[in-house]
């Protein structure tokens, strides 16, 4: 079955915390204009118009809304975004939503949207208390753990699908058998670990928080060997990294983009309705239309995404020998930072330390 997903950011890069490592303000800081306001009904009628009324057989759509903090956009904006798709979609409209999202606005009547329109919702948390105060704060410098866990315990309670977020920056790589644990006690058990990249223009303070090569391997090999322990118990939890690379020992690709080395075209939709192909450029250089006047296929035919998809990006001398290289392929050009430098690959470490493992466990499975 065909399937599209848009990112979109209806908030722009405006939030409520002021995480010290925040990618998408390291972004927007290195555009012309920081933010885009909140997005208007006139852009989300074209998204709707120009995305759904494209499709005239079966289609999965994937509607995800990120920032910033999306949910500073009002839950009134979700709800005339889903009433404007409800009114246009057939039957072979298969939709579905997600959200991306500090947690610090959830409430009872956010569960009551998420319960009723089924989003699956990522909730970002970095960790133990400990460390997640110290980094992620909101715009009075105060730690937000205890809201964050509330929301956390929210969802839960109303059987809510959710997922943790946690920004693996080179402090908490100090702690991986703290931070599993983290996991294991409060029984979640859907994270993906981003590692911390550094920024895009030396920003000494960001980059206290970039995680290096070094700091990649020596956090996941102790963290798969907590992983594993518990896998065997028969108790799977599930790791975004682990979850992408053990299928491809069965020659399954990966679900995340990058993994194999190649960038694929995404629509990321700024507030304003630009339209950019990554998370990680959205920058004015890179910028491919706008979905209030471009149709999709004229915004995946411009020329930008060709050349942004063949773009040269940075390798390791390793790469020429590594016996790793068709599940890796240098990885993503923005996140390969952190796995390795000019002489040495954390991630051709990790595989090799894990491969036996993950053989095994992807045989089982399959």
């Amino acid at each position: 079955m065909k399937s599209i997903a848009l990112l979109i950011k209806p908030a722009s890069s405006n939030c409520n915390m002021k995480c010290k490592y925040c990618f998408y303000a390291d972004v927007s800081d290195n555009r012309n204009l920081n933010s885009y306001g909140k997005m208007t009904h006139d852009v989300v009628d074209s998204i709707v118009d120009k995305v759904v009324n494209y499709f005239k057989d079966e289609v999965v759509i994937n509607f995800c809304f990120q920032g910033g903090e999306p949910t500073l956009s009002t839950i009134e904006f979700f709800y005339y975004f889903i009433e404007q798709v409800d009114k246009v979609k057939k039957d072979y409209h298969h939709i579905n939503y997600a959200i991306q999202t500090n947690g610090l606005l959830i409430d009872a009547s956010w569960i009551e949207l998420f319960k009723k329109h089924d989003f699956l919702v990522g909730v970002s948390i970095d960790g133990f208390k400990s460390n997640h105060d110290k980094i992620r704060v909101d715009n009075f410098n105060d730690g937000t753990f205890d809201k964050i866990i509330k929301s956390v315990n929210l969802l839960k309670d109303n059987k809510i699908n959710f997922n943790i977020l946690t920004v693996l920056t080179s402090t908490l790589s100090e702690n991986p058998k703290k931070l599993f644990d983290f996991y294991r006690r409060n029984n979640l058990n859907y994270v993906q670990l981003i590692p911390c990249m550094p920024s895009l223009n030396n920003d000494k303070a960001m980059d206290l928080f970039a995680l290096t090569p070094k700091q990649f391997n020596d956090f996941y090999q102790v963290f798969f060997d907590e992983w594993f322990k518990e896998y065997q118990k028969g108790n799977y939890i599930s790791i975004g990294l682990f979850d992408n690379i053990i299928p491809m020992y069965a020659n399954v690709h990966p679900t995340t983009c990058g993994m194999l080395g190649h960038c694929s075209f995404q629509y990321v939709v700024e507030a304003d309705g630009s339209v950019y192909p990554c998370d990680f450029y959205v920058l004015d250089e890179y910028k491919i239309g706008n979905i209030c006047d471009d149709s999709l296929i004229d915004l995946a035919k411009n020329k930008l995404v060709q050349q942004f998809i063949d773009e040269d990006k940075k390798v390791c001398n390793k790469c020429v020998n590594c016996k790793y290289k068709t599940m890796c392929n240098g990885n993503c050009k923005r996140v390969g930072v952190c796995y390795y430098d000019e002489d040495y690959c954390g991630y051709q470490q990790f595989l090799s330390y894990t491969e036996q493992r993950m053989r095994h466990i992807a045989t089982q499975l399959n």
